[in-house]
């Protein structure tokens, strides 16, 4: 439930519509509702402008889908991160409008068409292989109310291809860059664009990138000083922090 959610009940408890019982059995479970083994916090969305997500790993779909219902009921859009084929079964049998989105293993349900962003963020990835987080980037900043524009496959061994998006990059209010090996992209596009870049480093690549970390300190390194790091393979965490600069005035 968020800000215009309950200025909207209440809206209806003034005009008669709605009775203050009935009101207060909708606001009962704020700020949290537990489930015994989960407390759904539906007072994010309030507190912090966003809703709560759901990481699906270790979750039962049992517990995913009842975590997600929960959600939903509250009217908002829903994200389940992490999220498996199982998972995601349980929760269409309880929520048909729910779709699963492969590629980014997320769990989506978009009851707030609306856009709340104030441009357009770009995610890029520097290989086929960084799809799946670049993914999770683009579904967390969409589901989050945003215009989201991708270019995949651009790395910097054939930097012709990243110059060629080159004036879109630029038109854009927030980069996400996805990257592997030796994570030098994002300070590429750190130099070609005015605006934050938050760079995402993947586990891809062989051994010497050790499961991500070269790429993470090279971009802790990076000498485009437009650059923030988020964690190994967070895709979700770069799209949330994107979709907050984007709300920026």
């Amino acid at each position: 439930m968020n800000t215009e959610s309950i200025r909207k009940l209440l809206e209806q408890v003034r005009r008669g519509k709605v009775t203050p019982d009935e009101a207060v059995n909708r606001l009962r479970h704020l700020p949290f509702e537990d489930l015994g083994f989960a407390k759904v916090d539906h007072h994010r969305a309030l507190r912090a402008g966003m809703p709560e997500v759901i990481l699906g790993e270790r979750k039962s779909p049992a517990q995913m889908a009842e975590i997600f219902v929960r959600l939903a009921k509250h009217g908002g859009n829903v994200l389940a991160t992490h999220a498996d084929g199982e998972q995601f079964a349980a929760v269409k049998k309880r929520v048909w409008r729910a779709e699963y989105r492969e590629l980014a293993r997320a769990i989506v349900l978009n009851h707030d068409p609306r856009v709340y962003g104030k441009g357009t963020i770009a995610v890029v990835s520097a290989g086929t292989s960084d799809i799946p987080i670049a993914e999770e980037a683009v579904v967390t900043a969409e589901v989050m109310g945003n215009a989201v524009k991708h270019f995949y496959d651009v790395g910097v061994a054939g930097i012709h291809r990243l110059l060629a998006h080159r004036a879109a990059l630029a038109n854009a209010r927030v980069v996400i860059v996805c990257a592997g090996m030796e994570g030098a992209l994002p300070s590429v596009v750190g130099g070609l664009v005015g605006v934050p870049v938050i760079a995402v480093p993947t586990s891809v690549g062989y051994g010497a990138s050790f499961r991500g970390l070269t790429a993470l300190l090279g971009m802790l390194n990076s000498c485009a000083s437009n650059v923030s790091v988020v964690n190994i393979d967070n895709g979700f965490g770069a799209g949330y922090v994107a979709s907050l600069i984007n709300r920026l005035p």
